[in-house]
């Protein structure tokens, strides 16, 4: 088991980073008031502004143009292929660099695993359908979300209440989602919607997984819901009243549609554990640098011994997560089951990060509760992730399931 970086990820990585710092980076600093200031971001509405997202639109166009955008999506799809490996050490790696607020970065030069461009999910659309959707997904001319969770199914996935009937040639669908990611900005939204109402009560299937044009006739994102103080952002609740989805726009067999969406969770979960795995790096850095320059009582701060616990207990929470990151994306390239281990790291990365900057954020005293830092702004974000993607309790559940079943190997 060897968790040392090729060469060749390590060359994209800093490629990445490069082009990041060329072309990203500018856009950031011309038009930096706009993108800072959270009342010039969003509309009313809590939508970015037409502005900002024309900016996405812009760099996500230079990153596909440059081969960033479609690096970490199979080759089978059109993309670069880079395996999960890849894929966590470029994740952590923008977080550790960049940072967070960085709405010109973050899911736009190498989009969500899982809720953009060569998602997993599309290997299971009809040849058609990939001829004409996947071109415009590489680009960056158009995006996409995945719509699974609803007001009353979250966790319990199986509970979906949003139904889909057949009509010859179509699916007619309705019902609602929540809680979905990049809905107020996406072109297309994958569905996943009961079509055996038998199988889905007895909890044995029934549920299908469905293309759709957010353009269609009955799709309306009806809110954006603003999370953790932000005055916007990228998560909307999506209405669906007799949807009309052509049959080819169907996401593999019908009924067989949570194995469908598994393949974009699990890569979604790992890409959360590597980004939390980043941002606590980022932030144990910001401590550490305040720690060496800030003084108190005649000396730097650095040499007081309960500002050294702090520096120490994040540091071994980072070095634990990384461990573990790395080696579930080490079994899961090499094709290993991973279901307990995805949910591991899943669940203790997020907790970790929440670790992380709070003691960060006590370094820094009352620095660390200022906007200006950014520290805040992971804080909030670690909140989050420790519910989004599967609850803390959800990958727990799973964990233990593994455990009684004698599926976890350590």
């Amino acid at each position: 088991m060897n968790f040392e970086i090729a060469d060749d990820i390590k060359l994209a990585g800093e490629s990445l980073l490069r082009f990041i710092d060329t072309e990203v980076v500018p856009l950031e600093r011309a038009y930096g008031a706009l993108l800072v200031d959270e009342r010039q971001l969003y509309d009313a509405s809590g939508r970015y502004v037409p502005e900002v997202l024309n900016l996405r639109k812009a760099v996500r166009q230079k990153s596909a143009e440059a081969g960033f955008y479609t690096m970490l999506g199979s080759e089978e799809l059109g993309g670069g292929g880079l395996g999960p490996i890849a894929a966590v050490h470029i994740q952590e790696t923008v977080a550790r660099v960049y940072g967070p607020s960085r709405v010109l970065i973050h899911h736009v030069v190498v989009p969500s695993p899982f809720t953009n461009a060569l998602s997993p999910v599309m290997n299971f659309l009809s040849p058609s359908a990939r001829a004409e959707i996947l071109p415009l997904l590489a680009r960056g001319e158009r995006t996409s979300c995945f719509g699974l969770s609803e007001p009353d199914a979250g966790s319990d996935v199986l509970a979906i209440r949003t139904r889909a009937r057949r009509e010859g040639d179509e699916w007619v669908i309705s019902g609602s989602k929540q809680w979905i990611t990049n809905s107020p900005y996406a072109d297309y939204a994958v569905i996943f919607a009961v079509t055996d109402p038998e199988r889905a009560a007895a909890r044995k299937g029934g549920i299908t997984g469905f293309m759709v044009d957010t353009n269609s006739r009955g799709f309306d994102v009806t809110s954006v819901l603003k999370l953790m103080g932000h005055q916007g952002g990228d998560t909307g609740i999506i209405a669906l009243d007799e949807v009309r989805v052509p049959d080819t726009r169907r996401l593999g067999e019908v009924g067989q549609g949570l194995n469908v969406a598994m393949h974009g969770i699990n890569s979604g979960r790992l890409g959360v554990a590597a980004s939390c795995l980043g941002y606590a790096q980022w932030g144990l850095a910001l401590a550490t640098e305040y720690a060496r320059n800030r003084r108190t009582f005649g000396k730097r701060i650095g040499d007081h011994q309960a500002i050294q616990i702090h520096l120490a207990e994040a540091a071994m929470d980072i070095f634990a997560a990384k461990s573990a990151v790395m080696n579930c994306a080490w079994r899961v390239e090499r094709g290993s089951p991973a279901r307990a281990e995805i949910a591991i790291v899943k669940a203790y990365a997020t907790e970790m990060l929440s670790r992380v900057i709070d003691r960060c954020m006590q370094v820094h005293g009352g620095m660390g509760m200022t906007n200006e830092v950014g520290l805040q702004a992971v804080y909030r974000f670690a909140r989050m992730m420790r519910v989004y993607d599967g609850t803390a309790e959800i990958q727990r559940r799973t964990i233990a399931q593994e455990l009684l079943n004698d599926a976890l190997e350590f």
